[in-house]
């Protein structure tokens, strides 16, 4: 069965109990029979008198957690839960007390740890290796622990500041780690998270290990050294003296924009307009305890064994992108001062097969540091979690935090502003009313609908299901939004990451399948693209197969078929250039053809006018905005119509009355709508003004 639709949305160091006693020299040593545990550093002092006294780490090797029973709601993020660790995340603060206490006591070898506060993962997360840049502590992701925690067994490599290991040692100290653990748990993928110098550790390991299931997150790699700032500093600190602490305002002038912009940043934003003189004290004193720090994480000689090494991992990594298969996915900053990471994002994408890039246009070098970049949302929005070989777009799912939700919100909001949309739902004696009282509450229920010009209606509509609702609309979708067959003209494909974080899945029976087995609230346009992508004078027609293609799949789990009705794109924009015109010209037909080469094609085996889904952007004359509408009919029962609806003519009336109920609720809308004082931008704007921006503006009566 053939589905289509557009997409979705617009929018501690303490002893060790399993011990992975790794080095540059040795090999990976385990004691499968140890119980996982982890304890504090308190309770480790009184066994052990070579414990280092702080609470967060443990020491040469990694540290289990007891994990809860594996069931659907542990292999979920916590809503709840989830926004409360947000709220007591970490600060920038935070790393370089941490990085202190690290590094008082430092030696022995490169080893890896794992932080207390990532919490109680699952037993079938996967594992997340994190390969730190040039200050080698390995607490980089201190401000991600706890998000990534609830979704990945995390161990962080940390090299001590006295430490000559060599790149090659790293190297295969790393891939060891890999292969050790893929023989292990062979099913789950290996997550490799590298920032500069680590990323080029990850794109070598990716290289010698083609066989093993990877994943690698690149942050502002260091493969683009040869056209760094740092390049000229590594004769200069080679001539002066010991004494002249020469690297540390160097450094820290480049890191502009990274750590003391932060703190600077979050400064401005703690203050009030007239701030106590204690906390602004306190706050410089924190930045200028920033120095002493990184002059002891990054001293003469370190900083220097770094920047060679630094040289030699950029030219290695280079010459071995050509082996990288693994799934990439490249974070780039815009404010880099320390390597060209933009240009060097779009380098990598083109030369690895598998890759996506993420731009940061306003980060520094120290991405995963900086307030406001959460790596777990980006990894989601990419489409990159996974716990088994192919991604799972149902079970590998994590719903939208509050405060991703309201992101997503506040990057949509003028969209809302000027739809003002009214959502209208039918009650059970068939009464219609304002909101979604008539919406089933739970699933599965099957959502289906016309498709509006460019699928406008998507944002407002999704939103107002999770306002009102508390309702995850999981839409059926274009692979547009999740897959290239090629580079090409089309957007980008973080220019979808809203659709991903909000549930949309790819087109496909399977998909369909899996959402309604899980009760979700499916959002499916059988018109698909064709609908989306209409010609003059089609507003409002529907473009529908003619199979009742999800009929019979609704009736196998006893979904309800909720039809509605969508109006309001002709009060947006009118198409003035559509597909037909621009097909008659070879420039604009040639570009068609290319762009729709780029993705899957759906429906090849239709007929009609579903078959002919080209992918184009018609000429639209804006209009002063209206308002959008949807009406919700009555939902239709198919619980206990399995064997009934096996009949192909039974199956298909059912379809065609699902058919007319959509097209009743759109012409009840366009008539209705034109008693609606406040269908117009102004009357709305003015309502607001007065009564508040937060205030639901009146409509029509239903």
């Amino acid at each position: 069965m053939a589905i289509t639709g557009t997409s979705s949305f617009s929018v501690n160091f303490s002893p060790v109990f399993r011990r992975d006693v790794t080095s540059a020299s040795g090999n990976l040593k385990r004691n499968l029979d140890l119980k996982r545990f982890a304890v504090s550093s308190e309770q480790a002092s009184t066994s052990s008198s070579t414990t280092t006294k702080t609470k967060k780490f443990v020491e040469n090797g990694r540290m289990w957690k007891n994990s809860r029973e594996e069931s659907e709601t542990a292999r979920r993020v916590n809503v709840e839960e989830s926004e409360e660790r947000e709220r007591n995340g970490k600060s920038l603060k935070n790393y370089f007390d941490e990085a202190k206490d690290m590094i008082r006591s430092d030696a022995g070898p490169p080893r890896w740890f794992s932080p207390l506060e990532s919490g109680s993962h699952t037993n079938d997360s996967p594992l997340l290796l994190f390969l730190p840049g040039i200050d080698g502590v390995g607490l980089g992701l201190t401000m991600q622990h706890q998000r990534l925690g609830q979704i990945f067994d995390i161990w962080c490599l940390h090299i001590p500041v006295e430490d000559r290991t060599s790149f090659a040692d790293l190297v295969k100290l790393v891939e060891r780690t890999v292969r050790s653990e893929n023989h292990r748990l062979p099913n789950r993928p290996i997550y490799l998270v590298g920032e500069s110098l680590g990323a080029c550790i990850a794109l070598a390991v990716s290289a010698h290990v083609p066989d093993v299931d990877l994943v690698l997150i690149l942050a502002n790699p260091a493969t683009s050294f040869s056209k760094s700032q740092l390049q000229p500093l590594i004769p200069i600190l080679k001539l002066l003296p010991d004494q002249i602490p020469f690297s540390l305002p160097y450094i820290l002038r480049l890191m502009e924009g990274d750590p003391l912009r932060m703190a600077a940043d979050n400064l401005v934003k703690e203050l009030a307009p007239e701030p106590p003189f204690g906390k602004l004290s306190q706050d410089l004193l924190t930045m200028s305890s920033y120095l002493s720090v990184v002059a002891n994480i990054l001293p003469k000689e370190t900083l220097l064994w770094k920047l060679e090494m630094l040289r030699l991992a950029s030219t290695y990594a280079n010459s071995r992108l050509h082996a990288v298969k693994a799934e990439t996915l490249i974070l780039s900053s815009g404010r880099d001062q320390l390597l060209p990471s933009q240009e060097e994002g779009e380098k990598l994408c083109l030369a690895l097969p598998k890759c996506q890039n993420r731009r940061f246009n306003d980060s520094g070098h120290f991405l995963f540091l900086e307030d406001g970049v959460d790596l777990v949302t980006v990894i989601k929005g990419a489409g990159f979690y996974r716990r088994g070989k192919y991604i799972d777009y149902v079970s590998d799912y994590m719903p939208p935090t509050p405060s991703e939700f309201k992101k997503i919100q506040e990057s949509n909001r003028w969209h809302y502003l000027a739809t003002g949309p009214v959502l209208l739902s039918t009650l059970e004696d068939g009464k219609i009313v304002r909101g979604l009282a008539g919406i089933p509450s739970e699933g599965p229920v099957l959502y289906v609908s016309y498709h509006m010009l460019l699928g406008l209606e998507l944002y407002p509509l999704v939103s107002q299901f999770m306002i009102e609702s508390n309702i995850l609309l999981r839409g059926i979708a274009h692979p547009i939004a999740f897959k290239r067959l090629k580079d090409g003209k089309l957007p980008e494909l973080s220019t979808f990451d809203p659709f991903r974080m909000m549930g949309a899945v790819p087109v496909s029976a399977t998909n369909f399948y899996k959402l309604l087995s899980s009760k979700s609230h499916v959002l499916l346009y059988p018109g698909g693209m064709r609908e989306a992508l209409h010609r003059k004078g089609e507003e409002y027609k529907l473009f529908w197969p003619e199979r009742s293609e999800f009929v019979r799949m609704a009736a196998r789990f006893g979904a309800k078929i909720v039809p509605f009705g969508a109006v309001g794109e002709d009060d947006i924009g009118q198409v003035v250039f559509d597909y037909d015109d621009l097909i008659k010209i070879p420039y604009f037909r040639t570009e068609i053809d290319e762009i729709s080469n780029e993705v899957e094609k759906l429906r090849i085996d239709a007929s009609g006018e579903v078959s002919k889904q080209h992918i184009h952007l018609p000429g639209i004359l804006p209009k002063v905005p209206g308002r959008f509408y949807f009406y919700f009919g009555k939902p239709i029962e198919t619980e206990g119509r399995k064997r009934e609806l096996r009949d192909k003519v039974k199956c298909h009336e059912l379809y065609l009355e699902v058919k007319s109920e959509v097209e009743n609720s759109i012409a009840y809308l366009k008539e209705k709508r034109e008693n609606d004082p406040y269908r117009n931008l102004l009357p709305r704007l003015i309502y607001q003004a007065t009564h508040g921006f937060t205030s639901e503006v009146p409509t029509f009566e239903p």
